[in-house]
C-alpha cells in the first residue's frame, strides 16, 4: 500500500516532486523515492506491508525503459510471479507489485485484466519517441486515482491525493460550477469529475493511456456503459452485480454460498507481512467480518470507536459482545466531542473535496487509534448494504409501485433536501442551478429512463457511483492519513459476483434487509446482534448540535454572515434561520444540513477555493 505520483510536464523539476511527494507522506512513511527521466516523473510514498524488506519502487523492467508506481494490494501476485518467471521474466522479489512490470510487457495496456486485488498503477513506458503512461485502477474503485490535465495542454499530473495535486503549479483550486449542488444533492459529488474544475478521478475498472503530445484516452475494462448523469461520460462498474442469472437456487443454497465465499475472502485478506486487525462498529457485516476473521488469526485485535458522554445509538456494548463472542483482543476507543472544532480541518484537508457524511470525523478518530497501537491493516465490513440490499432507501424503492419510487429515493440520497437546498441559495447560485438543472433532477431522468429492471438501476447508482465516490475514497484517505491500509472483504470479485447472482428476494424482502447476509451469520454472532434495528455507524450530531456542546459554536463562526456573503453561494440569513431552527426545534434534517454546510464550508477556507462573489459567476465556471 502506497502514496504515488507522476507527470508528463516539460517543465517538471525536483522542486515539484518532492512537493507531492511530502503532501503524500502520511500515507507511506516507510520510503518515498521519485524519478525524473527527462520530460516524465513517477513517484511513490511507500507503507510496507509485504515483503517488507524488499519491494522497492519504481519497479522497473529493460533497464529502465519501463518504470512502475503502484498503490494497493495484488492478492494473485504468487501466480503470476510464476507464470511471468516460467515465460523467462526475472521478478526480484516476493512483493506483490513487482510482477507489474513484466505483466505490462506480456500484455500491454490489458495488464490489468490479469490483476487481482485493489490496486491503482501507472506504468511510464519510455519506449519509442516519447514517454507513455498507462493508469489503472481496480474494479470496484477501492484505490482512487486523481488526474489533472486542462484542455489544449500537453502536461499530465497524476496524484493518489487531490490535496498532493493542488500543489502543482498552474492546479488552480477553481471549484466546478456545480459542485456546492452536487455535493448537498449526493453527499459528495458522483463520477469522474471532482469538486475541482481541472481534477478529474479515475473511474472504476478503468485504464487510460496518456501520449507525450497530452492526448488522452480512457475506457472501461468490460465495454462501453451508460453515461453518468451526474457530469460526464462514467463506466458503470456493477458489472456481475447488474447481470443477475435466475439461477432458480433456493435460500439455504445462497445461504451456504454466502457464507462460503465471505469467509473465504475474509481470511484469503488475513495475509501480510505485518499484524492484520478489524473494525467493528457492532453492526452485522463489521461483526461478520470480525467473526471470519477470528477464526483464522488466534488473538486478533478488533477497534471501536465510541464518544465520551452519553450519547444516543451508543453501539459499544454490541461490538464488546461481538468481541467476546469471536475471543478478540478489544480496543475500545473513546473520541471527545470538544476536539472535533480542532480536528475538522484535517479531515476535510485529507479528504480533498466535501464529503457530508459525519463518519468521516469517526472515521479519522478510529483509524488515528489503529496505527498507534502498532497495526498497518484493518479489515472493515464497507459495501454490504450496496450489495446486499441493505439501505432503507433501497427496501422502499423496491415496494413502490410503477416509478413513485424514483423521486423518493433520489431524495433519501441528499444531504439537504431538495426543497430546502433552494431556500438556502442565494438567488444568483438559484438561477444558475435552475438554468443548467439540478444533479437530482439528472439522476431522477436516468432512473426513469432506464431499461433495467429496478435492482438494476438501483446498484448502477449504489455500487457504480456512491460506493466509490462516497465510501471508498473516504475510507481510503482516512485510514491513509494514519499510514493504515484498509482491506474490504464485500469489495473482492468474488463477493460482488455473489450478489450480483442472487435473487432479489434472496437479499431484500419486503421491510427485511440484507436477509442471506443475516443467515449466513448463524451461530457465528450473539443474537442481540442479529435482532437489533439497523442504525448507521456514524457521528450523533443531532445531540452534538446543540447549545452548549462545542461543535454547535465552531459550526456558528465557520458559517457566519460575514464569510457566507464573502463566498456568495449561500443567503445568510436563511442559514442563520436553520441554526434558530436547530435550537428551538432540533432534527436530524437540520442538524444534517448544518452538518453539511460547515464541510463545505471548511473545504473552502482549506484550499482557498474561488469565491463565487468576487467575480460573478465566472468565478466557478
Amino acid at each position: 500500500m502506497c502514496r504515488i505520483f507522476g507527470c508528463l510536464d516539460q517543465e517538471v523539476t525536483p522542486h515539484h516532486l518532492r512537493t507531492l511527494s511530502a503532501l503524500q507522506r502520511h500515507g507511506g512513511p516507510d520510503a518515498q523515492v521519485s524519478r525524473l527521466l527527462g520530460d516524465s516523473a513517477v513517484g511513490n510514498n511507500r507503507l510496507a506491508i509485504m515483503d517488507v524488506d524488499g519491494g522497492d519502487q519504481p519497479y522497473t523492467e529493460l533497464g529502465g525503459r519501463i518504470q512502475v508506481v503502484f498503490n494497493g494490494e495484488i492478492y494473485n501476485h504468487a501466480r503470476l510471479r510464476s507464470e511471468l518467471r516460467g515465460k523467462g521474466y526475472a521478478i526480484p522479489d516476493e512483493c506483490d507489485g513487482s510482477v507489474i512490470p513484466a505483466l505490462y510487457l506480456e500484455h500491454g495496456a490489458d495488464f490489468p485484466e490479469r490483476l487481482d486485488g485493489m490496486y491503482a498503477v501507472a506504468v511510464l513506458d519510455l519506449r519509442g519517441d516519447g514517454p507513455t503512461l498507462v493508469l489503472a485502477v481496480d474494479d470496484i474503485g477501492m484505490k482512487p486515482l486523481y488526474y489533472h490535465r486542462k484542455p489544449h495542454e500537453s502536461r499530465f499530473y497524476f496524484a493518489s491525493e487531490i490535496p498532493a495535486l493542488l500543489a502543482v503549479p498552474g492546479v488552480d483550486p477553481e471549484p466546478a460550477q456545480w459542485s456546492l449542488d452536487s455535493y448537498l444533492a449526493t453527499k459528495t459529488p458522483f463520477g469522474e469529475q471532482t469538486a475541482f474544475s481541472h481534477i478529474r478521478v479515475m473511474p472504476p475498472a478503468s485504464t487510460a493511456v496518456v501520449r507525450p503530445n497530452g492526448e488522452l484516452r480512457i475506457w472501461r475494462r468490460g465495454g462501453d456503459t451508460p453515461q453518468d448523469p451526474t457530469h460526464d461520460t462514467t463506466r458503470d462498474t456493477t458489472r456481475d452485480t447488474t447481470r443477475r442469472a435466475a439461477t432458480g437456487a433456493s435460500f439455504d443454497v445462497s445461504v451456504r454460498e454466502t457464507r462460503e465465499v465471505l469467509r473465504g475472502e475474509v481470511q484469503r485478506l488475513l495475509v501480510a507481512d505485518v499484524p492484520v486487525s478489524t473494525i467493528t462498529s457492532g453492526g452485522l457485516d463489521s461483526s461478520l467480518v470480525t467473526a471470519f476473521a477470528a477464526e483464522a488469526a488466534p488473538a486478533l485485535h478488533s477497534f471501536n470507536i465510541a464518544y465520551q458522554g452519553d450519547w444516543p445509538a451508543d453501539e459499544r456494548h454490541y461490538a464488546r459482545e461481538v468481541a467476546e463472542r469471536c475471543g478478540t483482543v478489544h480496543h475500545q476507543v473513546l473520541a471527545d466531542p470538544r476536539s472535533f472544532p480542532d480536528l475538522l480541518p484535517d479531515v476535510v484537508w485529507h479528504l480533498g473535496q466535501p464529503n457530508a457524511d459525519p463518519i468521516t470525523l469517526s472515521t479519522y478518530l478510529l483509524f488515528r487509534e489503529v496505527s498507534q497501537a502498532g497495526f498497518k491493516v484493518a479489515l472493515t465490513g464497507d459495501a454490504a448494504d450496496e450489495l446486499f440490499g441493505g439501505y432503507d432507501r433501497i427496501t422502499q424503492a423496491l415496494a413502490t409501485a410503477g416509478d413513485d419510487w424514483v423521486d423518493p429515493y433520489v431524495e433519501a440520497l441528499a444531504a439537504v433536501p431538495s426543497a430546502m437546498r433552494t431556500r438556502l441559495y442565494t438567488g444568483e447560485y438559484r438561477d444558475y442551478i435552475e438554468r443548467e438543472g439540478s444533479v437530482s433532477s439528472r439522476l431522477a431522468e436516468q432512473l426513469r429512463t432506464s431499461r433495467l429492471d429496478r435492482m438494476a438501476r438501483l446498484s448502477e447508482i449504489e455500487i457504480g457511483l456512491r460506493l466509490p465516490a462516497y465510501h471508498l475514497r473516504r475510507v481510503d484517505h482516512l485510514s491513509m492519513a494514519h499510514a493504515v491500509e484498509v482491506r474490504l472483504p464485500f469489495c473482492q470479485p468474488a463477493v460482488v459476483r455473489l450478489a450480483g447472482r442472487l435473487p432479489v428476494d434472496h437479499k431484500v424482502l419486503g421491510d427485511r434487509r440484507k436477509r442471506v447476509l443475516y443467515a449466513a451469520a448463524g451461530t457465528s454472532l450473539p443474537r442481540s446482534v442479529l435482532d437489533r434495528p439497523k442504525q448507521p455507524f456514524t457521528l450523533p450530531i443531532q445531540a452534538m448540535l446543540r447549545s452548549g456542546e462545542p461543535l454547535l459554536d465552531f459550526a456558528r463562526s465557520v458559517l457566519s454572515p460575514s464569510r457566507l456573503r464573502r463566498d456568495g453561494l449561500l443567503d445568510p440569513a436563511a442559514v442563520t434561520g436553520l441554526f434558530e431552527h436547530q435550537l428551538q426545534r432540533p432534527s436530524a434534517t437540520a442538524a444534517s444540513a448544518i452538518w453539511a454546510l460547515l464541510i463545505y464550508q471548511l473545504w473552502i477556507d482549506q484550499f482557498g477555493v474561488r469565491r463565487w462573489a468576487a467575480t460573478g459567476q465566472g468565478a466557478v465556471r
